[in-house]
């Protein structure tokens, strides 16, 4: 076994085979229609080396209408974007590796629910009433805050 421990990094054991594994990550985004960029066999290109390495894959994949605005406001974001899942062998376990989205957000300074954010500024239109949503997804004037809130028929609301 692999100390596979990282800061910031999800691994997480795979209940299936290492190739049933990759077929099933793939399987899983063609059905929520998320683009798979490339499937990258590293042992297949390190025995084309001359070497050996346990199997290990790097799949590749994202959603441009949610990246680009991503990339939009953090340029550097981009080095970790597209998406990346490692699927690798260790010692007879499947395990699945990322990069946990709230360290992608803190490394490039990024609200962890930025498209969200987007969305919702495009559906209130805050510019209506003086509020700018910057290319840093940050809202101006900085006391200003987003949110869509429902009111249910049958709850009570008291105030103090």
């Amino acid at each position: 076994m692999t100390d596979d421990s990282e800061a910031g990094v999800v691994t997480k054991v795979s209940p299936r085979s290492f190739a049933d594994t990759v077929a099933r990550l793939q399987e899983l985004l063609a059905e929520k229609n998320v683009k798979l960029f490339s499937v990258i066999d590293q042992r297949a290109e390190a025995r084309g080396a001359g070497l050996d390495l346990r199997d290990t894959a790097l799949v590749i994949f994202g959603n441009p209408a949610a990246g680009t605005p991503v990339m939009d406001a953090a340029p550097l974001s981009a080095l970790d974007l597209p998406l990346k899942v490692l699927i690798w062998d260790d010692a007879g376990q499947t395990k699945v590796s990322y990069y946990a989205p709230a360290t992608l957000a803190a490394r490039h300074h990024l609200s962890a629910d930025l498209a969200d954010r987007a969305k919702i500024a495009r559906l209130l239109q805050p510019e209506r009433i003086g509020v700018e949503l910057s290319e840093e997804m940050q809202l101006h004037p900085e006391q200003s805050t987003d949110a869509i809130v429902v009111h249910h028929p049958a709850a009570r609301y008291f105030s103090v």
